[in-house]
Order: C-alpha cells, then structure tokens, then sequence
C-alpha cells in the first residue's frame, strides 16, 4: 500500500501532513524524471508539466512549491490557476503534456489540500511512478541503475520556466459547450459550486448553451470551500430549486469531479441515479458498449435489480474512480461511476468530470421530454446508512477478531434482504461502515453495533 497517495492522490492537512516541503519534492522529482525520460527518446525540449488548483488558501502555497521544485529540475510548468480536475486532465491529454497536477483535497474541508498526478493521457498517474515519487520522498529512490540521495539541479539555460496558460482552460469550457446536443433555451437550471473550482466555469457553459441559469455558492474566499455546500451538503439546492421553480439542480464538490442532481421536487439523485438514467439512455441508443455499467461496491441494491429489470449488465470495482476507469478501459465500457457522483464517460474524459455529468443528464431530459423524477421510474433505492468512523490505524481495525466477528454476525442476520459492506477510506483516516436493508431502522441497528465494537476496541479516536 502507498505511504503518501491514496486512491485519490496524497492527501492531508496543509502544513501538517501534507506540506510545501513535499510538494517542492513532488515537483523536483517530476521534473526531473520527465526530462530525462524525454533525453532518453531523443528530445532536447524539457519537460512540460500542467497544473491547476482549487480555491482552497493554501493551494497557492503547493502551486508555487511545485513549480519551483519543477522548474530546478529542468521542467516547464504550465498554471491553469483556479480549475477544475477534469480540465487538468483534458488539457494534459490533448496538448502533448508529459504529466498533469491537480492541487485538490476534492470534498474534505479547506484546512486539507491535496496534490493528485496524471500521466500524459489525463489519467490517475501509473503506479510505478507514484512508487518512485514516495521513494524519493523516503530518501531512498533507486532509479536508472543507482541510487539517488538527491537529484541534478538545472543550470543556466537548462532551468526551466513558468506559462501562464488560462488559455487551455478556456479551451476545455469550449469543449464541454461542444458537447451540448440541445440548446436549454427555456429551462431553468441550479448550480451549486461548492465555493470551489467550478465556480468560474459552470455558469458560462450552460449560459452558451442557453439555460437560465442560477447559481449558489459560487464565492469562494478561500476558506469556504465545501462549506455546507456542494456535492456533500445538498440542502441549500434542495431548497433552492423548490423556492425558485427550477426545472433542474446540479452540486458538484470542491474539484468538480463530482456531480449529483436535484429533480424539480426538489428530491436528491446520486451517482447511481445518473447511472440508471444515463446507462439506459444510452443502451436505448445504442451507445452502451458491451451493454454493461460499471459500478463500485458502495452501489445500492436498487440499482442492480433497476439495471436487471432494464436489461442492462453491470460490474462492480473496488471504491475509487481509478478502479472504475481501470476497469472501463480494460473491458471497453464506455459509462461507469460512483455512488457520490464521479461519473465517468469514456468517450468524452478520463477521469470523472461533475459539469460534464450535467450536461450528459440534461441531453436525456430533452431528448426524452421528460422531467428528471419521470427519468428515475423503475429505480428503487434501498435505505442505506453510513458512519465514518475514525481511527488510528485503519488496517488493524478492519482487521480485528471481534470487528469481523460483529460483521459476519450483521450479514447472517441481513441474509440475502440487504447487506453490510466495512472498508478503509482511501483518503481519510476513517472506516466506513455501511449497511442497506429493508428499513433504515435495521441498518441503523447493525451500522451501529459494529461502530460500537471498533469503539470499544480502542480503535476510535
């Protein structure tokens, strides 16, 4: 298991456990290791590495420290500024870039921050890389049959240098408006963005494609990122969208990776909601390459007896996008995703793109003529209950007699009338424990007797 990047990039409290000395390192190495990968293929040009940050007050911190790591290494960085991770990701895999980084702690508070990695196709970063990454941050990287205890710095004409370049951002709000079928002339559209980075770009895509448009926590000031708004705090745009008659909500989280929706009664539709509707939609058209969903393990109940009844196949991933995109590419399924909302499309992105999903929603809703509650019918979701638990080690709690002594217990009990599911976060220091069952009073009940088991073991903090 990485020491430093989870399934979701390396990820911590700014200044503590993540700080700018590692994001220097970070920058240094991938620098470094590009140029040399580029020496080695013939090229004299140094390498060309894109960034871009969220809202958060410290990513100005991890920007600078990876650019100056970046550019003594030899490198050029390339600053999107404030954008989203999916257009990191676009920009890194259309414009000939070596490698992408996203300074994002996603949907954590703004206290986090994160630094995520992409390879040259906007994909999560191979993880033979990332292992070199965390060698060199251990003092330990062996690399090119020695060891280095530090890297070559760039001199005179070698050092690299800074492109402001808000220019491919731009290029990458054109191609979501590219992707537009219909005009939203006449509809009436919510966006929550979170105080986060899709607060500069949502409105002007939908405002092209023509929607009236109305737009919550769209001011960021650098501490309120995710701030009881967005994709985790769906309230406010609940609310909004029933007191504003909207035909439609979307709330995306802090890198805009993530979308989920509100219907006109102001009802919330998950991940597995967009996957229904979106999944169905395209075997209709005859787009669902080898007719199958991909969906993690956190996927309700409801959504494979919904995707049975609808004649659909599905298959389920490990939790994290990496996987479902891992598995997308290497079985050609074109539509996959999660329960909190990353969505991915395949034909159109690598990575999980919230406005994206928006719009792919809206494509169904006018091709269809329909509201978005009437595009949920035949989906029942079963209730579903989920505690995050924080502990001191993840593993050796998952992994303690008693735990999964209280698990087995749950799911005998369950049968085959719900189900209890225990993992470790791949971003927190957290197990979360989930159950679904018939009533949210006996997933309550079981959620609850296994928090109190890991309590009393002493593994909560």
């Amino acid at each position: 298991m990485a020491k430093y990047f989870g399934t979701d990039g390396f990820r911590g409290e700014a200044n503590c456990t993540l700080t700018a000395d590692h994001a220097y390192s970070i920058g240094r190495f991938l620098g470094w290791y590009y140029t040399k990968q580029k020496q080695a293929a013939g090229e004299e040009t140094p390498a060309r590495i894109v960034i871009g940050k969220d809202t958060r007050r410290s990513g100005y911190m991890f920007e600078y420290a990876l650019v100056a790591g970046l550019v003594a290494s030899g490198a050029d960085a390339y600053l999107l500024h404030v954008t989203t991770t999916p257009s990191v990701a676009y920009v890194a895999r259309t414009e000939q870039f070596d490698c992408g980084i996203m300074i994002s702690a996603s949907h954590n508070p703004y206290h986090d921050n994160g630094i995520k990695l992409m390879n040259g196709s906007g994909e999560k970063m191979d993880e033979e890389i990332i292992a070199l990454v965390e060698d060199y941050l251990d003092g330990k990287l062996t690399l090119f049959g020695r060891k280095w205890t530090e890297l070559p710095l760039a001199v005179r004409d070698k050092i690299g240098c800074t492109v402001d370049y808000v220019a491919g951002r731009n290029r990458y709000v054109g191609y979501l408006i590219s992707l537009g079928m219909f005009s939203f002339k006449g509809m009436r559209i919510g966006l929550d963005c979170a105080n986060g980075s899709a607060w500069n770009i949502a409105k002007s895509v939908f405002d092209a494609l023509g929607a009236q448009t109305f737009v919550i926590h769209a001011e960021p000031n650098g501490f309120n990122i995710n701030r009881d708004a967005g994709s985790t705090h769906m309230e406010a745009l609940q609310r909004f969208v029933v007191e504003n008659h909207l035909d439609v909500g979307f709330a995306y989280d802090g890198d805009a990776d993530r979308c989920l929706c509100v219907d006109e009664t102001g009802a919330v539709l998950t991940g597995d909601h967009i996957l229904y509707i979106c999944g169905k939609y395209m075997k209709e058209n005859g787009e669902l390459k080898n007719n199958t969903v991909v969906t993690t393990v956190m996927s309700n109940f409801g959504l494979y007896k919904a995707l049975e009844e609808a004649g659909l196949s599905y298959a389920k991933t490990a939790v994290g996008d990496k996987y479902v995109y891992d598995y997308m590419t290497r079985n050609d399924c074109c539509i996959g995703g999660e329960q909190s909302g990353h969505i991915i499309f395949s034909k159109h992105a690598s990575t999980g793109d919230g406005i994206l999903t928006s719009l792919k929603i809206m494509e169904v809703m006018l091709a269809r003529k329909k509201k978005l509650s009437q595009l949920t019918e035949g989906l029942t979701v079963y209730p579903q209950v989920l505690v995050n638990v924080p502990v001191r080690d993840k593993a050796a709690a998952r992994a303690d007699e008693d735990v999964q002594a209280a698990v087995r217990k749950a799911e005998q009990a369950l049968g085959t009338s719900g189900r209890i599911l225990v993992r470790e976060s791949g971003t927190e220091p957290v197990i979360r424990v989930m159950v679904e069952a018939e009533s949210t009073e006996t997933c309550r009940a079981w959620v609850d007797e296994v928090v109190r088991v890991i309590r009393e073991k002493g593994h909560g903090v």
